[in-house]
């Protein structure tokens, strides 16, 4: 949800320039600066925002640069003048020096706060429109790169959970030979049927069988969800919790030390996914 975009106004007598800056948020957090004379189509320019921008913490900047004559500082002449009457009978000094003085006395300058007409508001609002859009084609350009990145990484886990599900029979037979070695150790006499029954179940109890086939769905939905055409970051993010939730089964129940590996690799995989995911809307 990264981005930027920049946006400039010329008018006759200022220039306006508008920035939007995004970074990773939950939610649309929206910062809004710009000088007093705009804030009345503050809740305008937040619901241009809102519109386009889903989630985010947004800054919006307006900047005014003033290129004309047109100000709205303006000398009151008949304060000024009245300041400097008022200082000549005070002190004698030169009227230059007088004026320096009556000028940082209050009410000598003005400020007039202009009203924002409608033509003018429409001009704004279509350079704050072009500014999102610029925006939106940073993200889009960033999203390009993540789901590439995203592709890679379910690649390398499918990869990796080929290797559990071939390692898988040799684990069992490993899990098999200890257990038999066990009982030899013991050197007592056994129940083979007794003896198979007990095995059955204490294998089932390391079978990974279900978690190997709902993480190969996962794999496969989080790479449907990920080319839909729909804002997917939140789905991506629910199907994430369900790979890691696989995979972290997958890693008590293995009791075998290279296949605990392979699950340390997933993991590492799985985490940098989750850390991409923020930056996805």
């Amino acid at each position: 949800m990264t981005g930027y975009g920049k946006s400039v106004l010329q008018l006759p007598t200022k220039k306006i320039s508008i920035e939007l800056k995004s970074l990773n948020s939950k939610n649309l957090d929206v910062n809004a600066r710009m000088p007093s004379m705009y804030r009345a189509k503050e809740l305008d320019i937040r619901k241009l925002i809102a519109k386009n921008l889903t989630r985010g913490k947004v800054d919006f900047s307006l900047f005014v640069e003033v290129t004309g004559e047109d100000t709205s500082s303006k000398i009151n002449k008949t304060v000024v003048n009245e300041y400097i009457k008022q200082l000549k009978d005070v002190v004698d000094g030169d009227t230059t020096e007088l004026l320096k003085m009556a000028i940082r006395l209050p009410d000598a300058v003005t400020t007039e706060r202009d009203d924002i007409d409608e033509e003018q508001w429409n001009l704004i609002a279509n350079e704050i429109n072009e500014a999102i859009s610029k925006i939106i084609t940073y993200r889009k350009d960033e999203g390009a790169i993540l789901k590439q990145d995203f592709t890679d990484r379910i690649s390398k886990l499918s990869l990796l959970l080929n290797e559990v599900i071939t390692m898988d029979p040799e684990r069992i037979e490993g899990v098999r030979a200890r257990l038999e070695k066990g009982i030899a150790d013991l050197k007592e006499k056994i129940d083979e049927n007794r003896f198979e029954q007990e095995l059955v179940y204490y294998i089932e109890k390391f079978d990974i069988t279900e978690e190997k086939v709902r993480l190969d769905n996962h794999l496969d939905y989080f790479t449907k969800a990920l080319n839909s055409n729909d804002s997917n970051g939140k789905k991506l993010g629910f199907i994430a919790q369900e790979i890691g939730r696989e995979i972290n089964t997958i890693g008590s129940k293995s009791n075998y030390a290279p296949m605990q590996k392979l699950v340390v690799q997933m993991k590492d995989e799985l985490e940098k996914i989750k850390e991409q995911l923020l930056n996805v809307l």
